[in-house]
């Protein structure tokens, strides 16, 4: 049953498309429902999709697409790529609701968004929100308790229509209005995927994306810890575009508090550090094929040293008794050193990021 607001008029909606099964299920449901459905999709910096695969060679095979695209296009919708990465450090470094598990600020990020939606509903004359949350799917932001902070404090109140578990939550105004039929919305809860995947299934929908914490890097433990020894490092909560990727590539092994080494572990990895040698001391091996490494933080020739060490012991001749390295200057100035490549008993795994 197609579903017409009480004057006549087809009623618009703005939906926060993630890539997700989640978000793709709750336009189709208003699209059911005769509702016209715009997809809006946020790059924060941390939702860097297929990069990964992308740079590495062993998974160079996997899908490298746009998930948040890709759904727009099977659902027949326009979606809007919003760049919000600047707005969005003070809800990575300042989180009012504190971080999950890890450096994620769910409930942060989920007010964020949807405020930075509203906004742009109201801009573009669009008559109301949704989303594809469902209860109890995620611990902090997909709470009954906190479902409600997310409406109020985006300010998008009842305007915020979530299709997939409306039924377990108040009306909202677009279904008071008979904008859309509550009795056609969903009461699905919880972290059982099986409802969604009926409901797929139904839709015909043949292929989508798996859930795994979205593509937000913040929720992945060893990211985090990466980004919390950056932060130590400098002594305070800030991050670049580019340190987002850095973080997400090599191995990275701070010998020192005020240093930092990181090492390709691959042959893609190597490609694009070599991409970022201006920025940083760079490091590799000549005698030996090996990884091309940066060192991130300021080095003095003895640390330099002790990074060519390490640089050694993760090239072909660990051991060798001499391997010689390359050393170049972020001016350019560039020279070999031969060192000791460092055994394994030599490197404590503290020094592991």
């Amino acid at each position: 049953m197609t579903k017409i607001s009480n004057d006549n008029t087809q009623r618009k909606a703005v939906a926060l498309v993630s890539g997700g099964l989640d978000s793709m299920l709750a336009v189709k449901v208003l699209q059911e429902q005769g509702v016209h459905v715009e997809g809006i999709n946020f790059f924060t910096g941390f939702c860097v999709e297929g990069h990964t695969h992308a740079i590495r060679k062993k998974d160079r095979d996997k899908p490298k697409r746009n998930n948040a695209l890709w759904v727009a296009e099977q659902l027949g919708i326009k979606l809007h790529i919003l760049d919000v990465s600047e707005d969005y450090k003070d809800v990575v470094i300042n989180p009012k609701h504190g971080y999950g598990a890890n450096l994620n600020p769910c409930l942060d990020c989920k007010g964020f968004m949807v405020k930075q939606a509203m906004a742009w509903m109201e801009k573009n004359d669009f008559d109301f929100l949704i989303t594809g949350e469902v209860m109890g799917q995620r611990p902090m932001s997909q709470r009954k308790d906190t479902m409600p902070v997310v409406s109020r404090e985006s300010g998008a109140g009842d305007l915020l229509l979530r299709p997939l578990c409306a039924k377990l939550l108040p009306e909202t105004l677009p279904e008071r209005e008979g904008w859309v039929d509550r009795d056609q919305l969903l009461d699905f809860s919880g972290r059982n995927r099986k409802p969604q995947m009926a409901l797929a299934e139904k839709f015909g929908f043949k292929e989508y994306a798996q859930p795994a914490g979205g593509c937000c890097f913040l929720t992945d433990a060893n990211y985090s810890s990466k980004l919390a020894d950056l932060w130590q490092a400098r002594g305070e909560k800030t991050y670049e575009i580019d340190d987002i990727v850095m973080l997400k590539v090599g191995r990275h092994l701070r010998p020192k508090p005020h240093f930092k080494l990181i090492i390709a572990r691959e042959e893609g990895e190597t490609n694009f550090l070599r991409g970022y040698r201006k920025n940083y001391i760079s490091l590799n091996t000549v005698s030996h094929s090996g990884p091309i490494s940066l060192i991130d933080g300021e080095a003095d020739e003895e640390d330099i040293e002790l990074a060519a060490r390490l640089v050694a012991r993760f090239c072909s001749g660990r051991n060798a008794d001499l391997v010689t390295v390359n050393v170049i200057q972020k001016s350019g100035e560039s020279k070999d050193i031969d060192v000791k490549p460092l055994t394994a008993d030599e490197i404590p795994q503290e020094w592991y990021v």
